[in-house]
């Protein structure tokens, strides 16, 4: 997709090579701190992940999973360590820049959907285009056709209380994929589902793959976790196993 003029202001981000991998974290680690007790939630992580990508993050509860897709996602940062995003390095940034390149490039599909109750399936799929700055005939297009993909054109002007879980979490999607992000970070994406709607919304998942999405997921599914096309698996923080599998 081609960006509005609005949204073609430079983000300072270093160009790579086709080769260069779209995610690279080196040394990565994370400690939670508190009066009594350090926690080392991430403990020098190396991971590549390349444009096309589809990353299962598997592992126990407590091995790391939701801590690394969050720096991941620039919502934490990790004690040290280099993390480039694109051939940036987004590790020291300030507040207010992680946040300009968490709505440019990262589309978020969480467990729990996390919709805006009062605003309407549009409006939410809408808002983080808003937000950027896009023009009105801009963020159209983009509603439009990120509703297109997840068949939830019909339900556009719904309200998030009248749709199924399964709807809901196309709408998110729907959201994650309007600002055309370089990576989709899932935490548990079929976690609030039951089976059918939790296989419809892999499916979808899959099908964004097939178009060219690069996508990383954690699930504590193993037979969704099957689909990706890698698997990186934590315990106690650190990444111990790394298989690509063959397509």
């Amino acid at each position: 997709m081609q960006d509005s003029p609005a949204d073609s202001v430079s983000t300072s981000r270093t160009q790579t090579d086709e080769d260069s991998p779209l995610i690279r974290l080196d040394g990565i680690r994370k400690v939670f701190l508190t009066t009594e007790l350090e926690t080392h939630a991430l403990s020098d992580v190396h991971l590549e992940v390349t444009a096309g990508d589809y990353v299962a993050i598997e592992g126990p509860s407590g091995s790391g999973k939701t801590t690394l897709l969050s720096i991941l996602g620039l919502l934490d940062v990790a004690s040290s360590g280099q993390y480039l995003l694109n051939g940036r390095n987004v590790q020291g940034l300030a507040a207010k820049e992680r946040a300009r390149v968490r709505n440019r490039e990262i589309g978020f599909i969480f467990q729990t959907f996390n919709l805006i109750g009062d605003l309407s399936v549009w409006e939410n799929v809408e808002l983080p285009l808003r937000y950027r700055g896009l023009d009105a005939a801009e963020r159209k297009r983009r509603v439009s056709d990120a509703l297109e993909k997840v068949q939830m054109s019909h339900r556009k002007q719904h309200m998030p209380s009248q749709l199924s879980g399964g709807q809901q979490q196309r709408v998110a999607v729907a959201r994650a994929v309007a600002g055309d992000p370089s990576v989709l970070l899932a935490d548990e994406p079929t976690g609030s589902l039951d089976s059918k709607n939790g296989d419809a919304v892999m499916d979808l998942l899959d099908e964004l793959h097939a178009a060219g999405a690069t996508i990383c997921m954690v699930t504590h599914s193993r037979e969704y976790a099957r689909r990706a096309t890698r698997a990186v698996h934590l315990f106690d923080g650190r990444v111990v196993e790394d298989i690509t599998r063959a397509a």
